[in-house]
């Protein structure tokens, strides 16, 4: 991925990740939609619920969405940081993604517990963030490390499966609920 000039490529980021055609995802803090628009092309006889605090964030992912011709998104605005305010069911989700969202919040424990009552049975959870001491990303001090995240899904019960190669800037790891 280095090829890239070492910055995260969702579309990379994804393929190591055996997501199938009629898989329901979602994105917490989906932004402008950088994962939420390459999954709804992958996943296309499914479903992406593409979530965020901003409503401004949520009107891109659905003007970028129109744009290219997928119809397979639906945006929640939502606080992920106050459990069941996803409005998702329970045990519902294929894969949750927390991409670029945990270093942003002192709730990351609560984010974390409503990703794992919205997945299925063996339903994954992908984080990725910000690595330290690098000059992109946020200060060191908002930064997580992947050893402190592991810490918070292990209370929550939720398995390491695996580490994600992603780029120079951020980590990433896979997690199963088991």
């Amino acid at each position: 991925m280095e090829s890239t000039g070492g910055f995260l490529q969702p579309e990379e980021v994804i393929k190591q990740l055996n997501i199938k055609k009629d898989m329901i995802v979602t994105d917490f803090g989906c932004g402008s939609g950088y994962f939420s628009i390459p999954l709804a092309k992958i996943v296309d006889e499914g479903k992406v619920y593409s979530l965020d605090i901003l409503s401004e964030a949520l009107e891109s992912v659905q003007s970028r969405a129109r744009f290219e011709g997928i119809f397979n998104i639906e945006t929640r605005r939502c606080d992920l940081e106050v459990l069941n305010n996803s409005k998702l069911e329970d045990n519902s989700m294929d894969f949750v993604f927390l991409a670029n969202i945990l270093f942003q919040s002192n709730a990351k424990s609560d984010i974390i517990k409503e990703a794992k009552r919205v997945l299925k049975m063996n339903g994954k959870l992908v984080v990725i963030d910000w690595k330290e001491d690098k000059y992109m990303g946020p200060p060191n001090f908002l930064a997580v490390s992947l050893e402190s995240i592991k810490e918070l899904i292990k209370e929550q019960n939720l398995k390491f499966e695996k580490e994600i190669p992603v780029d120079k800037y951020h980590w990433g790891a896979l997690f199963i609920k088991s």
